[in-house]
């Protein structure tokens, strides 16, 4: 009987990566307890299935390309929806997984940034993309100002996070700076400097907070790569069914993606190692004010820089 039970255990973080518990979450291994745990996590995959307008699912990567694992961009956005409020992407990054390299670039652009969106006169902060156009012309506007190709992308609302880092058991986070939450959390609450440990409440005022952050948006992305990569530590580690399955609920009801479930289990297979070495960048620009409005602005520059190092990432050995 032991052998039996065991059998199942050996099979955790074998069955598939869920790409993109966002915001960040891009791959989790969760694992699978026999049929009752791949059966639920292929009604979840279904729930959060939502493809892209006008893009063939047989023309992307992870289908045409069955016999060899090619490296792929993936979009992330994090956006802050309620009933009757769109929203827009307040987290936007570009996730490339290279598995010949075993490694993962995960790229922060600035909310901010100000951008000529595609369809649209004029400049625009770079998260109204997705309130002008949804996911796709939130994935066309990075492809454009990056000239890079995504074609993929994974999309969290922001106000199921309390509920995904509770789902884990709660994360514990690199904080490099101490500041005195303003009411995001918790009016007067301190997030002291160092190692801390997050539940969902604190989570949220932790990726929210700016104001108290000389840095702005630029300290507010670092924070929320740390919690991303504090849920995706959690999650290689799960070793219980109902943890399992309170992560499946909130993922089902907060995330979508074009990516499928045949998708998943092939980011489990054959990109699962990309996760031993993930690298950070943050676009660089600088703060100014153009016709009343604050921006950050990057240069051309800066733009090829950013392209080139992701071209970089998912060259081959």
């Amino acid at each position: 009987m032991r052998s039996q039970r065991s059998k199942p255990k050996s099979k955790l973080k074998r069955f598939f990566l869920i790409a993109g518990i966002v915001l960040g979450i891009l791959i989790v291994a969760v694992g699978g307890y026999g049929f009752y745990i791949f059966h639920s996590v292929s009604k979840t995959a279904d729930k959060m299935y939502n493809p892209l307008k006008g893009v063939k699912n047989e023309d992307l990567p992870l289908v045409k390309n069955k016999k060899s694992a090619t490296p792929i961009n993936i979009l992330i956005l994090g956006v802050d929806e309620r009933k009757g409020d769109k929203g827009r992407s307040d987290t936007m990054i570009v996730a490339s997984l290279n598995p010949s390299t075993n490694s993962m670039l995960m790229t922060s652009i600035p909310r901010d940034t100000r951008v000529q969106i595609p369809g649209r006169s004029g400049y625009s902060k770079i998260n109204a993309a997705y309130a002008y156009g949804d996911e796709e012309l939130a994935v066309k506007t990075v492809e454009k100002y990056l000239n890079i190709d995504i074609p993929y992308y994974v999309k969290m609302n922001m106000e199921g996070l309390a509920d995904l880092v509770d789902a884990v058991g709660g994360i514990t986070v690199n904080n490099d700076i101490q500041w005195t939450d303003e009411g995001f959390y918790k009016k007067g609450y301190v997030y002291k400097k160092g190692q801390i440990y997050l539940d969902g409440p604190k989570a949220m005022g932790f990726v929210r907070m700016r104001h108290e952050d000389n840095r702005g948006d630029f300290g507010r992305n670092l924070r929320q790569r740390e919690v991303i990569q504090g849920i995706l530590h959690k999650g290689k580690s799960f070793t219980s069914v109902t943890k399992i399955d309170n992560v499946l609920d909130v993922l089902g009801g907060n995330v979508t993606t074009n990516l499928s479930f045949d998708d998943m289990k092939r980011l489990a297979t054959d990109y699962r190692t990309c996760q031993q070495n993930i690298k950070d960048y943050e676009v660089k620009g600088t703060t100014g004010t153009i016709d009343k409005i604050s921006w950050v602005l990057v240069s051309d520059e800066e733009f090829q820089n950013v392209h080139n190092k992701i071209e970089n990432q998912l060259a081959s050995k």
